[in-house]
C-alpha cells in the first residue's frame, strides 16, 4: 500500500526469514562463522539459541546458502516435537528419503546407509533442527544415538540444533549430549547502535533514498522493541503505513508512540 508514496520498491519490514533482508550485526556475523566452521569441519553438534525474534531462522537459511549444494546433503526440521520413532521417520524424509517401514531399526540403518554413501561420494550430511526446545525428552536420547554414526574418528552427521535460551538449560540436564556439543552461541538482541544500523538497512535494500526516521523515533522503536529484529519490524511496518496515510515527509517519535499504542 505504501510501497510508491515512500519511494520503496520492496516492504522493508516483513516477517520472513529473507536472507536478502539479513543484517549482520557483529554477533550475527560470529554465529555464522561458527556455524560454517561446525559444517566444513564436521564438528558433530552445534547450538545456536536466542530470544524469539531475534534472527535465528533468517540466519539458518543464510547458513544454508553458504554451504554448497554439491558439498552438503542438508536436511531442515522445523517442527521437531516428535516421539522417537516419528523423529527418525522426519529426518529421512527431509533427507527425501521415504521408507517403506515402521521399524526404528529399519529408519537407523537406512539413514547409516545415507551417510556412508554421502561420505563416500565426498559429501557431508547436516541436519538443521529449528525451534529444537519443543524436542521431547525421550526423543533427545536419539540425537544424542545420532551422533555416534562415525567412521574413522569422523562424524557422518553434523547437527545443528536452534531454539529459544531455554534449550541451553535442556541441553545442560542431558550430559552425554552436552559433552558433544562443539560449537555453542548465543543471540542476544541488538543495542541501540546496531537497532539504528538495522532500520537504515532494510529501507537501503528495499529501495529508499533518504532518511525517513528521525533519531527520536528509532529511539522510541529500540525502547519499545528491545532490540529483537521481529518487534523493530512490526513497529516500522505499523509506522510507514501511519505516516503514509497521514501524508507526512517522515517518521517521527510522536507517529512511533500512535503505534506503540496499537500494538500494547
Amino acid at each position: 500500500m505504501y510501497l510508491e508514496y515512500w519511494g520503496l520498491e520492496k516492504y522493508p519490514f516483513e516477517n520472513v526469514p529473507d536472507p536478502d533482508f539479513m543484517y549482520y550485526s557483529q554477533e550475527h556475523e560470529e554465529a555464522l562463522v561458527r556455524l560454517v566452521y561446525a559444517a566444513k569441519r564436521s564438528k558433530g553438534a552445534a547450538l545456536l539459541t536466542g530470544e524469539v525474534g531475534c534472527g535465528k531462522t533468517t540466519l539458518s537459511k543464510v547458513f544454508i546458502q553458504k554451504l554448497s549444494e554439491d558439498n552438503y546433503d542438508i536436511g531442515l526440521m522445523t517442527n521437531p516435537s516428535l516421539g522417537p520413532s516419528d523423529f527418525l521417520r522426519e529426518i529421512l524424509y527431509q533427507l527425501g528419503l521415504s521408507p517403506d517401514t515402521n521399524s526404528k531399526a529399519d529408519f537407523l540403518a537406512i539413514l547409516n546407509k545415507r551417510l556412508l554413501e554421502n561420505m563416500k561420494q565426498d559429501k557431508a550430511t547436516l541436519l538443521i533442527i529449528d525451534e529444537a526446545q519443543l524436542i521431547f525428552r525421550q526423543t533427545f536420547e536419539e540425537i544424542r544415538l545420532l551422533l555416534n554414526f562415525q567412521l574413522n574418528n569422523r562424524f557422518l552427521l553434523t547437527l545443528l540444533l536452534i531454539g529459544q535460551p531455554e534449550l541451553r538449560d535442556i541441553i545442560k540436564d542431558i550430559k552425554q549430549l552436552d559433552q558433544r556439543i562443539a560449537i555453542r552461541y548465543h543471540l542476544n538482541p541488538l543495542n541501540f547502535e546496531q537497532t539504528v544500523r538495522y532500520i537504515v538497512f532494510r529501507l537501503k535494500k528495499a529501495g529508499l533514498k533518504r532518511s525517513i526516521f528521525t533519531k527520536q523515533a528509532v529511539a522510541e522503536v529500540f525502547n519499545y522493541s528491545q532490540g529483537i529484529p521481529r518487534n523493530i519490524n512490526n513497529i516500522c511496518d505499523m509506522s510507514l503505513l501511519i505516516g503514509f496515510s497521514s501524508k507526512t515527509k517522515v517518521i517521527d517519535s510522536n507517529i512511533i508512540k500512535d503505534v506503540i499504542k496499537d500494538l500494547s
